[in-house]
């Protein structure tokens, strides 16, 4: 039988474990009929001047919606950009138009695909850091959300989940 001392401190260890950064990867953020799922961003290396955030845009409404621009105080610009391969070079571009959300469907920003685009930034991204960044829809309207800063070469927001489960 587990003394009381063994018990709580079995408690406080479980509840600090939920608090550790790679928890929260499960944060989504809702305005309107649009959920924003699991925002994440890769830690910059050394000098980087550029970096990337990725994010899921779920619209649970009737009606498309669109993505129409990112602001955050992160960098000097703050772009949604996609990768498109042009004469067999990938290419970043700069997405004017928006992002749309169709009703009833999800859009995936993710490595080699759309991405919110930091340019000039003011600070290296730090693996275990929350990013500060605003999203604005054009119907649904704006949503203050924060990336979770993964390891530098992340391919998705649940790579620092995945090790944890790897290493016991």
């Amino acid at each position: 039988m587990k003394t009381l001392s063994k018990m709580l401190a079995a408690s406080l260890t479980a509840a600090f474990i939920s608090f550790l950064p790679y928890e929260s990867s499960a944060h989504d953020y809702t305005v309107g009929s649009i959920t924003v799922l699991h925002p994440w961003a890769r830690a910059t290396p050394g000098p980087a001047k550029a970096g990337a955030g990725y994010l899921g845009i779920k619209n649970d409404g009737d009606t498309a919606d669109k993505l129409i621009k990112a602001e955050s105080n992160l960098s000097k610009r703050t772009e949604l950009h996609t990768h498109l391969m042009e004469g067999g070079i990938m290419k970043m571009m700069h997405v004017e138009e928006g992002v749309d959300v169709p009703a009833g469907q999800e859009v995936t920003f993710e490595p080699g695909g759309l991405h919110v685009m930091f340019m000039g930034l003011k600070a290296p991204f730090k693996e275990g850091e929350n990013l500060p960044v605003t999203l604005y829809f054009e119907k649904a309207g704006k949503v203050d959300v924060e990336l979770i800063v993964r390891a530098v070469g992340a391919k998705t927001g649940d790579d620092m989940k995945k090790k944890m489960k790897h290493n016991h």
